[in-house]
């Protein structure tokens, strides 16, 4: 993984579907797809990200706390001269976001939660939060591009994206991901309700557009696939 060398952040997307590319049931209960190990896999992922972003949908529904747990990873990133927790980061069109969410918790003193929504998701979170945060509104839409500069333009290199489906869509519609950490949990769903991975988008170069296979590796009973993006030809 690189650390972003452009303007731009690195980019990593990481997801964990079921067998049939669900993120989750339609109970009231969050489907563990993932076991220990790649629990702990993904937390040195968050070690090594600069930022952690999420969409809104996913701050509602897993209510997140996007942290390092390891104690001894977040020691690491002090040794380095950076913060023990990588800065936290939400998108919301419409400026729906709980004051109470857990996003607002730890790791949030010296750097708030970045919000990037629109002009009028701004007005609608404006005087809301009960935490401090640093609302962006990007105009009419959010657009991905224009996040990322504005990330990059705060020191952001390296993004570790969490979801939920819409956000990684548009990420890899636009072009816009370097890597993608898929982990696939032993699990079915079949469930037309339940939230996909990716929704119906044009992506880049179509179906017969294959990206590239970087590594397969286990975790417990996980399988993770890395692939890069390649542009289309």
């Amino acid at each position: 993984m690189d650390s972003g060398a452009g303007r731009r952040p690195y980019v990593l997307l990481s997801v964990a579907v079921s067998v049939d590319g669900y993120l989750d049931d339609t109970s009231d209960e969050r489907l563990l797809l993932s076991g220990d190990a790649d629990f702990d896999r993904v937390d040195g992922l968050r070690a090594w990200a600069d930022a952690i972003l999420v969409g809104a949908e996913t701050v509602r529904r897993d209510n997140p706390r996007l942290i390092v747990k390891d104690e001894h990873r977040r020691r690491e990133r002090l040794a380095a001269g950076r913060p023990a927790y990588p800065r936290k980061v939400t998108v919301t069109a419409s400026g729906d976001l709980d004051p109470a969410a857990r996003l607002w918790g730890p790791g949030t003193a010296e750097h708030p939660p970045l919000v990037y929504t629109t002009e009028a998701g701004a007005r609608r979170l404006a005087g809301r939060l009960s935490e401090p945060a640093d609302v962006v509104a990007l105009g009419d839409d959010v657009e991905f591009g224009a996040l990322l500069d504005d990330l990059g333009g705060r020191g952001i290199g390296r993004l570790m994206v969490e979801g939920g489906g819409r956000i990684h869509t548009a990420f890899l519609a636009g072009g816009l991901a370097d890597e993608l950490s898929l982990a696939v949990g032993p699990a079915l769903v079949g469930d037309a309700d339940a939230p996909r991975f990716l929704h119906p988008a044009r992506f880049p170069g179509g179906a017969g557009h294959r990206m590239d296979l970087l590594e397969v590796s286990r975790a417990g009973d996980v399988a993770v696939l890395r692939y890069r993006p390649r542009p289309p030809l």
